[in-house]
């Protein structure tokens, strides 16, 4: 394994590479078949920059989410995007880093309010596969320019650079929370009450549904006074759903990092499933999965959780939905295939960014 402690030092293993490199953050997230030498980001580690009154911080690739979470709490910030840990789902060891968050734009519940790791990216660095170190975007927002490519290092996976340095937009801690229980709901009565949440005005920041306690959750978060209205409000909107209950506090803040971290399949046995739908087309999807599948929803809906026979392929359960379906954990560790007239952008963009076709090799095509 190489773990270079500096950018220069990274350019140049790049540089030099003879072969393939497997590209590796903090190794919690293991997916797909990439080959070749291990180059780990773990030695760029600290936080280059953090400006609580401009809402910016950038931090090496390395450097632990815990870390910088951290110092965001000293300052009552918050990244905006609600990191998952993929360690008990996974069964991995290691440090979860803000560059694998970033190289596979890891996102929470929150993403249905505040948009996904690249919607908070203002910035990167990293090193192509020519070795040469490329910037682009900026450190404060006023700076910030080219966000295209910005948001494409995003959910890469380390297949067009290796990321050095990333820089976030943030945002003020939360007051209060709580989250509203509604008991009892199917599937499509689920994905209907969370559907008219999220239509309302009441900033709902977290939907799912937890199908084996019959739970749909929803989070209101912000001042005391706000959340306490907006509560009162959100069950006046969904009376006539079910039975409700109310969490507060640490009670639920609790509930939400479960949901995040899909705690409730950590340790059980069967393959892994992350599925992508539109949220209205969720309980049709379910239709068409296996039936002794284990799931849970999220991003109200649009998220499907599922833990199947091992070998099991979902991605022909799709059928005439748009969505893609990526094995996590089992044989099939693999992601959805690209359509043709996308493959070939992909494989044009990696032409680009990659000419020597180093980096994660085989991991997405």
């Amino acid at each position: 394994m190489m773990t270079p402690d500096s950018e220069a030092a990274l350019a140049e293993a790049v540089a030099g590479a003879t072969g393939p490199l497997r590209i590796q953050g903090g190794g919690t997230r293991p997916i797909g078949q990439a080959k070749g030498e291990v180059l780990s980001t773990a030695g760029l580690t600290g936080i280059e920059l953090y400006e609580p009154g401009a809402l910016t911080l950038v931090a090496k690739a390395g450097t632990p989410v815990a870390e910088i979470e951290a110092a965001l709490a000293q300052e009552n910030q918050r990244l905006p995007f609600e990191p998952m840990d993929h360690r008990a789902l996974l069964g991995t060891t290691g440090e979860p880093t803000i560059g694998g968050g970033v190289a596979t734009n890891a996102s929470g519940p929150r993403r249905i309010q505040a948009g996904a790791c690249r919607d908070s990216l203002i910035g990167v660095r990293y090193v192509d596969g020519q070795g040469t170190v490329i910037k682009n975007g900026g450190r404060v927002m006023k700076n910030v320019t080219g966000y295209d490519l910005v948001k494409l290092m995003a959910g890469s996976h380390g297949t067009l650079g290796v990321l050095s340095e990333v820089g976030f937009k943030v945002l003020p801690g939360i007051e209060a929370t709580a989250t509203l229980v509604v008991h009892g709901l199917d599937a499509a009565r689920a994905v209907a009450a969370m559907s008219k949440a999220l239509g309302s005005p009441y900033e709902i920041s977290g939907a799912a549904y937890l199908p084996e306690a019959t739970k749909t959750v929803l989070r209101l978060e912000g001042f005391e006074a706000s959340v306490t209205y907006r509560l009162k409000a959100l069950r006046a909107l969904l009376d006539g759903f079910g039975d409700m209950e109310e969490l507060h506090g640490e009670a639920s803040r609790d509930l939400w990092a479960a949901t995040r971290d899909v705690t409730h399949f950590a340790g059980v046995a069967g393959d892994l499933w992350r599925i992508s739908v539109k949220p209205s087309d969720a309980p049709e999807v379910l239709k068409f999965l296996p039936s002794d599948m284990r799931y849970s929803l999220d991003w109200g809906g649009g998220l499907i959780w599922a833990v199947v026979s091992e070998g099991a392929d979902l991605r022909g359960g799709l059928g005439k939905f748009s969505g893609h379906a990526t094995c996590l954990r089992g044989a099939a560790r693999t992601f959805h295939p690209e359509p043709a007239a996308l493959a070939a952008i992909s494989q044009g963009l990696r032409a680009q960014f990659d000419p020597r076709r180093i980096f994660n090799t085989g991991l997405m095509g």
